[in-house]
């Protein structure tokens, strides 16, 4: 049995763990609600964006010989995994990365055997756990959310746009979390390079069915729809995950917080039986010495 002293000093620490934990659970829920708005007003702008260039390139020739559209044999990939910067938010990281190993040894396992799967990591933690897996790992743009901004997240997007044109990777996939709600992350794979055509729906099939005026010209407005669209892409998944990260933070500092209190209850417990046995300890010496004094 533990002593007194050890006892009080571990209901010391799990206190002081709880208050922290408490506070970190208050910190994630500020921030979530102002990454919350951020996402709620990307949606829909990335979704009619998306629904324009679908509707604008359907049956255009331009769109059809976009550079973004190129298909090839696939040789090289480019995997962009967004991750967060910091820990103590449960699953959050290792979903994305179990996700993305999957994905490669499911999809690219022969292009991995020869080097030439490489991992962009947007937050550090895919940075790092890709790193001690032996990947190929481009950090330049692993600080995004120091200073998450449209600009940050435009530089890498240009940048894997770029490489794809260049010929130096045939497909670009992206791997992040999309947030549904506080308690659910919903862990999505999305090929950002080459650009597949969508299946047109019934209200994309009327929407198609008008006549547009281009203004300067069908070419102009398509060539500069296409690279802001997967801009937008990419932005749209850094929302999505930054505010999926402190919703995984704020549960699983919630459920750290409860844990400790049922761990404070417990080591009361133990305490007052501890206690209890050393008073109980005391009063059986001090019996014992008075009666060894009477005989």
């Amino acid at each position: 049995m533990p002593s007194l002293k050890e006892v009080r000093n571990r209901i010391v620490s799990v206190n002081s763990t709880q208050q922290i934990t408490k506070a970190m659970k208050m910190v994630a829920a500020a921030k979530l609600r102002r990454a919350q708005d951020n996402i709620i007003q990307m949606r829909p702008y990335a979704q009619k964006l998306s629904e324009m260039l679908g509707t604008v390139s359907a049956g255009a020739d331009v769109a059809a010989e976009s550079p973004y559209k190129a298909v090839r044999p696939v040789e090289r990939v480019l995997m962009i995994v967004v991750t967060s910067d910091r820990g103590l938010c449960g699953a959050f990281n290792t979903n994305v990365v179990k996700a993305a190993l999957t994905r490669i040894s499911e999809q690219y396992a022969t292009q991995q055997s020869r080097g030439n799967v490489e991992i962009m990591a947007i937050g550090k933690k895919g940075g790092e756990a890709f790193t001690r897996r032996g990947f190929k790992v481009n950090n330049q743009f692993v600080d995004s959310f120091l200073n998450l901004s449209f600009a940050n997240v435009r530089a890498a997007a240009e940048s894997a746009m770029e490489s794809f044109v260049a010929g130096r990777y045939d497909v670009i996939e992206l791997v992040y979390n999309e947030f549904k709600n506080v308690a659910t992350q919903i862990v999505r794979t999305e090929q950002m390079l080459p650009i597949v055509s969508k299946p047109a729906d019934a209200t994309a099939t009327t929407a198609s069915a008008v006549n547009y005026a281009f203004e300067p010209s069908e070419e102009e407005i398509i060539a500069e729809l296409i690279p802001k669209s997967l801009k937008i892409q990419l932005y749209k998944a850094v929302l999505e995950s930054n505010a999926s990260e402190h919703g995984a933070r704020m549960t699983a500092m919630d459920k750290a917080t409860e844990n400790a209190g049922e761990l404070l209850k417990e080591l009361r417990l133990v305490y007052n039986r501890t206690r209890q046995a050393a008073i109980t300890k005391e009063i059986l010496e001090i019996v014992g010495g008075a009666e060894a004094l009477a005989n």
